[in-house]
């Protein structure tokens, strides 16, 4: 599969190398690429670096959100029409100290942030997955075959529920499906599975609370 890796910090920059050791073309894309030489050495022979404009232009199979809040907007009206139909994985939280007034207003208001990411980005098959993992624990946990971390994710549509599950699982990790967009409320900044790094059984009971 073809991954274009939006914003390649903490958590892109981690999941690309993974989804890379699995098999994957990964494309790192930040606004200065250049900078993500040593990210493409570690990641190895599946990875590069490119924009965030040649990343979307590389009609990729999916594409992992991974940037500020604020950035949200801004990604989805810049390249609007390149992502049409393609999967996007969003792993964004809102934080106001960190985002602004965007970020307050959409966690004061009666969506979840994973839906104002899916009316952003429209015409995309809209995920939500990595949110709530630590970005260390998803670095040390990945490609386990025994205390294998849980991963909660909700999709708009079966293609990328089927996408989004089988990216989880490439890295070791057990996927666990919540429901549609709507049903994203425990995995919401402070909420049940926000910040919980546990198996699929724990994580599964703390859903149903």
């Amino acid at each position: 599969m073809k991954i274009g890796i939006i914003g390649s910090g903490k958590i892109g920059g981690t999941l690309g190398k993974h989804w890379a050791k699995a098999g994957h073309e990964v494309m790192f894309s930040s606004r200065h690429p250049e900078e993500l030489n040593s990210l493409v050495t570690e990641a190895g022979k599946n990875a590069k670096a490119v924009s965030v404009a040649e990343a979307f232009e590389a009609n990729a199979d999916a594409y992992l959100l991974a940037v500020p809040f604020k950035e949200v907007n801004r990604i989805a009206e810049v390249f609007a029409g390149e992502y049409g139909q393609k999967v996007v994985i969003d792993a964004t939280n809102p934080y106001p100290e960190r985002d602004g007034e965007i970020a307050q207003e959409v966690r004061d208001s009666n969506r979840n942030a994973t839906e104002y990411t899916a009316m952003k980005f429209s015409t995309a098959l809209t995920a939500k997955a990595f949110n709530t993992i630590k970005a260390d624990d998803l670095k040390k946990r990945a490609f386990r075959d025994t205390d294998r971390l849980a991963v909660p994710f909700a999709a708009q549509d079966e293609k990328s529920r089927e996408v989004t599950k089988q990216l989880i699982e490439d890295i070791g990790m057990d996927a666990v499906y919540v429901g549609d967009l709507s049903s994203t409320s425990a995995m919401e900044v402070d909420q049940q599975v926000y910040g919980v790094s546990t198996d699929k059984k724990e994580l599964t009971s703390r859903l149903s609370n």
